[in-house]
């Protein structure tokens, strides 16, 4: 075919530019949307994390078994993620992230079914199904690296989950006020929060799939493969490359941060209300501890990018074991050392997420992210779930204290992975 009189064919400079310029306006408007969806899927995890415990020893009588929804929607959260990384992986961030959040606002619906019939299989059922939401509400901070270049990852990845704060932190302090509204409607207080859930996210879903158009993953690729052939590299066979050590390290520092924040954060509701605070109390606690896991994210997200990933998963480590001391001396009675001691496990576990991410980002490609990212991201979910069921027997057993104490311990173990990994990078 004869070209058009006048025009020639693009250089591979100006080829880059134009992928470079694309990469740039698709990335701005990928965090865009991420951030309305979390807005909405902030409102919905927070639902689960505030009442979840509390309607379990509602409904079941006991306080041993209160960390159980934590745990169900945590193991819930586990499958959903190894199903949105799967389906992300085949089809695009836009479908898999959709599919998600729409599952966990049909599980939100379903508990609210449970609360009003009493049914305890239900509430069971609905829990896990609830745990999508969980699940794709953190795997969506990874769409927003799809696109980003190596030195600002930290900082997309903080953008995704600062813009989830408007909604977990007011979702606990609109406890009472849905509480009221549910029971005029003949629901359960408790499963006031779960009606928002429900709303927040299927809201979130429909607005992944309506407008994150082009998929940033799928983008990434297709630019990734672009650079290939332009490369004077000749190609080292084919196959989806494995990913790196960091990306183990990465799992590792999420996995043990999350153990602890679960434990504490899933009991102390509990360890209040034997307290006698009430509910509006119980939601501002909750409410400070949810802000300090998601506000401080885009400075968060600056320091890993500056300071480094591993100073960071290290002050992660330093400050949970500082949440777990407070929680365990604080009398019982004392709003004020509560408040303090969640808002320090809510800050560790943002400095230990955004780190973990940002070195299971630097160690995969756009061709293995999406699968590695949902594997780490069930690991993830059932070093939770074992957090969760394990704080309510452990706290029957020896205490509220102990078993804060235990948990801040425990995010120590962190350090000497670190350490081992700097030893050999390979």
């Amino acid at each position: 075919m004869t070209p058009h009189p006048g025009t020639r064919p693009a250089t591979a400079s100006e080829l880059d530019e134009v992928d470079e310029a694309a990469r740039r306006r698709v990335h701005r408007r990928t965090l865009t949307v991420v951030v309305i969806s979390q807005v909405f899927g902030g409102a919905g995890l927070a639902a689960g994390v505030t009442v979840g415990a509390l309607l379990a020893q509602q409904m079941l009588g006991t306080d041993s078994l209160a960390g159980l929804p934590a745990a169900l929607f945590t193991l819930g959260s586990a499958l959903a993620a190894y199903l949105v990384g799967r389906f992300s992986q085949r089809w695009g961030r836009r479908i898999g992230l959709g599919l998600g959040f729409t599952a966990g606002g049909f599980g939100a619906f379903g508990v609210v079914a449970a609360a009003v019939t009493g049914s305890v299989p239900l509430l069971f059922g609905a829990l896990l199904v609830y745990g999508a939401g969980t699940a794709t509400n953190l795997q969506a901070r990874y769409a927003g690296t799809d696109l980003a270049l190596p030195a600002q990852r930290g900082k997309a990845i903080s953008v995704a989950m600062v813009s989830t704060t408007l909604g977990a932190v007011a979702g606990p302090n609109l406890v009472e006020p849905l509480g009221s509204m549910a029971a005029g409607w003949g629901i359960p207080a408790l499963a006031g929060p779960f009606l928002l859930a429900g709303v927040a996210y299927t809201a979130a879903g429909a607005a992944l799939v309506a407008l994150l158009r082009p998929d940033p993953l799928l983008l990434a690729r297709r630019l990734e493969a672009a650079a290939a052939q332009h490369s004077s590299t000749p190609g080292e066979g084919g196959g989806v490359p494995k990913p790196g050590t960091g990306a183990y390290v990465g799992a590792t520092v999420m996995a043990l941060t999350q153990i602890a924040m679960v434990a504490i954060m899933t009991m102390t509701p509990v360890h209040m209300r034997a307290h006698h605070h009430g509910l509006g109390q119980v939601g501002l606690v909750i409410g400070v501890h949810i802000g300090a896991m998601y506000l401080p994210s885009l400075v968060t997200g600056i320091l890993v990018d500056r300071i480094g990933r591993t100073p960071m998963a290290i002050a992660s480590g330093i400050t949970l074991l500082a949440a777990g001391i407070t929680a365990a001396l604080a009398p019982g009675d004392c709003l004020g050392l509560l408040i303090v001691a969640l808002a320090l496990l809510g800050l560790g576990w943002n400095f230990g997420l955004i780190a973990g991410t940002a070195l299971v980002v630097d160690a995969t490609v756009p061709h293995n992210r999406p699968r590695v990212q949902g594997t780490i991201d069930v690991l993830i979910a059932l070093s939770g779930a074992g957090g969760g069921t394990a704080s309510g027997m452990v706290m029957a057993a020896t205490g509220y204290p102990s078993m804060a104490l235990t948990g801040g311990i425990l995010s120590l173990l962190l350090i000497p992975v670190l350490v081992w990994a700097r030893r050999d990078p390979a």
